[in-house]
């Protein structure tokens, strides 16, 4: 559910816009609490056997990240920098837009050639929980994206996948894949509604052509909307944002709350952590690409589509 490129155009003026979520799934977990993995092998998510089976471009791709990723967990003690350090890998790659809704039907969608926003955030975590599981199998990242892309782990459908980005880092976070840090950063609460895909529904053609499709995706707002204030979603103000740099670490997912009515959020990337104690962002950007921006406050505040970010950090693989 992720907005064709004209819509991201006009609602961030230049900026990535990131994945739009439809809800569900259980309570959030409070920011801060750590939750076990339900499933630490690899998660049994039903692909067909062309997403298994990919093209030999495709999966001469994968086995060069794999191998980039591999690499540089050896060097690292935690999943945070090797978050950062795949994703440094994907530098310089074009940004591509509406990849997930070019099949007919939903389908699990593998991209190493470009990305938007969220699937780069998403392809750097399965990779990096791939390496970090000592698994270098297409079959394992591929069903570890899907986990992370779909509600609850899947199954696959467009109805399940995450469209709205809140509801991407709490499922997530509820699966112990990710940590929300909304608490110990002092976050504001997120108070909008959520029904941005609903209330557009012409720019979605799935939605668009199907009556099933529209009811399921604003059933999912309305229990999405709900459940979100059990704890509410917390975010750091855009002024706020050099305050908290001592607390962002390397690979840290951040989401960059929108002021439109509807829409959660805006644009997302990962923390870029230089040795010189500085903090940047590294992310799929609308005209350049996957690049690292210097100083995360900067880009912000010179980004009129925004209010803040919410914060979410890796979590290691069981």
């Amino acid at each position: 559910m992720r907005p064709p490129l004209v819509i991201r155009s006009v609602l961030l003026v230049g900026m990535v816009l990131l994945g739009l979520p439809a809800l569900n799934g259980c309570g959030p977990a409070p920011d801060d609490e750590p939750r076990a993995s339900a499933s630490p092998a690899i998660p049994s998510v039903a692909l067909s056997d062309s997403v298994l089976a990919p093209s030999d471009t495709t999966a001469a791709r994968f086995r060069a990240a794999m191998e980039a990723a591999q690499t540089y967990q050896t060097r690292t003690a935690s999943i945070g920098p090797l978050v950062q350090a795949i994703g440094l890998h994907f530098r310089g790659h074009p940004y591509l837009t509406g990849t997930l809704d070019v099949p007919s039907t939903e389908t699990l969608v593998v991209r190493f050639d470009g990305f938007d926003c969220v699937t780069f955030i998403e392809t750097a975590l399965a990779l990096a929980r791939s390496a970090e599981a000592g698994d270098s199998s297409y079959v394992g990242f591929a069903r570890r994206l899907a986990q992370q892309r779909y509600r609850d782990g899947g199954p696959v459908g467009y109805c399940g996948r995450l469209h709205y980005f809140t509801e991407w880092l709490t499922n997530n976070a509820e699966r112990g894949l990710v940590r929300r840090l909304g608490d110990k950063l002092n976050g504001r609460l997120l108070r909008d509604t959520l029904d941005f895909m609903s209330t557009h529904r012409s720019a979605y053609p799935r939605m668009a052509s199907s009556d099933s499709i529209f009811a399921c995706i604003r059933s999912a707002e309305q229990r999405l909307q709900t459940r979100r204030r059990h704890p509410p979603v917390r975010y750091v103000p855009q002024d706020s944002i050099r305050a908290v740099y001592d607390q962002l670490r390397a690979g840290d997912i951040l989401a960059f709350v929108s002021p439109i009515d509807g829409l959660d959020v805006a644009h997302t990337g990962l923390v870029y952590a230089p040795e010189d104690g500085g903090r940047g962002l590294l992310h799929a950007s609308l005209n350049e690409g996957v690049m690292v921006s210097p100083d995360l406050q900067r880009y912000v505040q010179k980004i009129d589509g925004q209010i803040g970010m919410v914060v979410a950090r890796p979590q290691p693989v069981p």
